[in-house]
């Protein structure tokens, strides 16, 4: 059994051994308490939510020390011994003083002074486990709660504009808005990261020590690895199945491109390429079902809609981005004569199957109980016992093909405690991350409901657009981007959906569902779009290729992260639904409309495309998202004309060649 990379666990590597040893048991006894809550004995808001965030606060401060990559020494610890207790009494104080918190008409001083030791706590470990930008952020939004006449800091409110005026908080009615009620920090974004998010996290977490990744790496090359640019189109369909478990691009990129972007390189793609092709399939990993990198169950609760149901309405949306990054990838392996792998140096279909047939198992156990209409906790929780038990099940039968004796009986016992145990750490550490952004943005969600900003800022987003509906997408573009520098994918989505989500629905008319969606998938443009592409970056590491160029070219390859929100405001039907023919219509422009700005943005398809077939493509593309049917059908005939079109050219150009003369 391997033993887990500390460095990847976000753990430092100077930590002491009883530092590890404690990151180990908080660990463990949080994952622990979440599988009780979610399989045996579910727990109300007021004791679910504290208990979880002082767990993550615990397990913050101990894995992230104040002193970063230094051991910690006496300073280190006079300051993170207490911020660790800090946690240990956030999670104690409310569910312990519940009865007492509901029945008094005033807040109690005690409990204002632990709603404050609360929000710094909350504050510092955002800048420990995500960084100073995302704390920053919460600050000002604290700031701007208290700067009013009637607040902590009156003089500020001289230079608030006038529309970002407010009357000014306390610091008691602060306290009292993001710690005693489920308006703040412990709002809905703790909330479904403390239930959906966290249980799913941790079955990522048993997959990934039993395995799955490299079963899902193996099948990836199995299938696609004799194509022409296999690698690549490996490293999209293992992103895919990856990322519809882990739900994180970076971490998406490190596990798959590790493998993917060397064989890319050796191919023949250029080191830029390879790792642009790697984090613009490990960024649709975010929103690949059933995870969506949280987003799912996000959605689920913000729009008071079935969690299956986002599932099966994200699926073809999700197949759209992906077959969009496999169509550039193929032609870019095309137009630079590149061939597969030989066939001796890749695994077979059915050994990989035969190796890794377990890891089906639980995925299909968590498909039948969405469908079957399990809470999204229970399946968790059953998925995370059927992963276990399908492990038990495979090294049974290994131990009993190879003979049983009493010592591989012992050695079998010890691995699985140790796979479990493994497990249950592992995921605890991949929550720090999530559940400390949704706490922060608890805060960011408090201040806004406090002060009115959402109703502000939908103000000031329609004066700027002058009512135009493509003028506001653009500003909602750029708000993402921008906060995507700073924010975590689920923190941008939470901020903005609150800020901007009620114009999108309500003055411009988006249906509700739409919109999240949409708001969801631009948020994860950071990943991809220079100058700050998280993904990218991580890329280029592993590719050796400059950051820049490589965030470029993930740019380039991720065009459908931006292309299929705008088909779902302006076809709203392959969302929403509609009568069957529409949805069937609707569905078939949009693989049309992406077809054709795949092959406008490469030139290239079945044979080379000039200039002028490259306008009249993307002309057709504009026409299909236009919503209207006469432009919707004028533009797809263009397409289907010019697609071919190409193909003709590229069978006359293949007539004409010699024998044996390469494509």
């Amino acid at each position: 059994m391997q033993e887990p990379d500390v460095e990847k666990l976000g753990v430092a590597a100077i930590q002491p051994k009883a530092v590890l040893g404690a990151i180990s048991v908080v660990g463990i006894a949080l994952s622990l308490f979440q599988l009780y809550a979610a399989g045996i004995q579910p727990l109300g808001l007021f004791f679910q939510r504290p208990i979880h965030l002082g767990f993550i606060l615990v397990l913050c401060f101990l894995m992230f020390p104040v002193t970063r990559d230094r051991p910690r020494g006496l300073i280190g610890w006079a300051i993170d011994a207490p911020l660790i207790l800090g946690g240990v009494l956030v999670g104690y104080w409310v569910p312990a003083n519940i009865d007492a918190i509901a029945n008094a008409i005033f807040p109690r001083t005690q409990d204002v002074v632990v709603g404050v030791i609360t929000a710094i706590l909350v504050l510092e470990a955002s800048r420990r486990a995500i960084g100073a930008t995302i704390t920053v952020i919460g600050a000002v939004f604290i700031v701007y709660a208290f700067a009013g006449n009637r607040g902590e800091l009156p003089f500020l409110s001289d230079l608030m504009p006038g529309i970002l005026n407010h009357r000014g908080y306390s610091l008691e009615r602060l306290a009292s808005q993001l710690t005693l009620g489920a308006e703040g920090i412990y709002g809905i974004p703790l909330g479904v990261a403390a239930t959906f998010i966290f249980i799913f996290v941790l079955f990522g977490a048993f997959l990934e020590v039993t395995g799955a990744g490299k079963f899902f790496i193996d099948l990836a090359y199995a299938t696609t690895g004799r194509q022409r640019g296999g690698p690549a189109k490996a490293a999209v369909i293992a992103s895919a199945g990856m990322g519809s478990i882990s739900g994180s691009a970076i971490a998406n990129v490190v596990t798959t491109g590790a493998f993917t972007i060397p064989l890319m390189k050796k191919l023949g793609y250029r080191p830029a390429q390879a790792g642009g092709i790697e984090a613009a399939a490990s960024t649709g990993g975010q929103i690949m079902p059933p995870l969506m990198g949280a987003g799912a169950f996000l959605i689920s609760e913000f729009t008071r809609t079935p969690y299956i149901e986002i599932v099966m309405i994200s699926i073809f949306p999700a197949f759209l981005y992906f077959g969009t990054v496999y169509l550039l990838v193929h032609i870019a392996a095309v137009k630079r004569g590149l061939e597969g792998l030989p066939a001796e140096e890749l695994p077979r279909v059915r050994e990989v199957l035969v190796e890794g047939w377990h890891f089906l198992l639980p995925l299909g156990v968590l498909v039948w109980l969405l469908v079957a209409g399990y809470s999204p906790m229970r399946v968790g929780f059953y998925a995370i016992v059927a992963v276990a038990a399908s492990a038990v099940l495979r090294a049974v039968i290994a131990f009993l093909r190879e003979g049983p004796t009493w010592r591989s009986a012992v050695a079998l016992l010890q691995s699985g405690v140790t796979t479990t145990l493994q497990g249950l750490e592992l995921g605890a550490r991949n929550a720090v991350a999530v559940s400390v952004a949704c706490a922060l943005a608890g805060i960011i969600v408090g201040v806004v409901g406090l002060t009115g900003l959402g109703l502000k800022f939908s103000a000031m987003m329609i004066a700027f657009s002058g009512g135009n509906l493509l003028l506001a997408l653009l500003l909602v573009v750029l708000a993402s981007l921008i906060l995507g520098m700073g924010l975590p994918v689920t923190a941008a989505y939470i901020v903005l959906i609150i800020l901007i989500g009620p114009a999108l629905t309500e003055q411009f008319g988006i249906p509700l569902l739409v919109a999240h969606l949409v708001v969801f998938w631009w948020s994860q443009d950071s990943n991809v779009t220079p100058p700050v592409a998280l993904a990218g970056f991580a890329g280029a590491a592993i590719a050796g290729s400059p950051p820049m160029e490589t965030s470029v070219q993930a740019w380039k390859f991720a065009k459908g992260l931006y292309l299929i929100p705008l088909f779902m405001i302006f076809n709203e039907p392959i969302i929403v639904g509609g009568p069957i023919p529409l949805v069937l219509w609707n569905g078939f422009i949009a693989i049309l409309a992406l077809v054709a700005f795949a092959a406008a943005l490469e030139g290239y398809l079945f044979a080379p495309m000039p200039w002028w077939q490259r306008i009249l493509a993307t002309a057709g593309g504009i026409g299909v998202f236009w919503p209207n049917l006469a432009y919707e059908i004028a533009g797809a005939a263009i397409i289907v004309l010019l697609l071919w079109a190409n193909a003709m050219a590229e069978r006359r150009g293949a007539s004409g060649k010699a024998p044996g003369t390469p494509a």
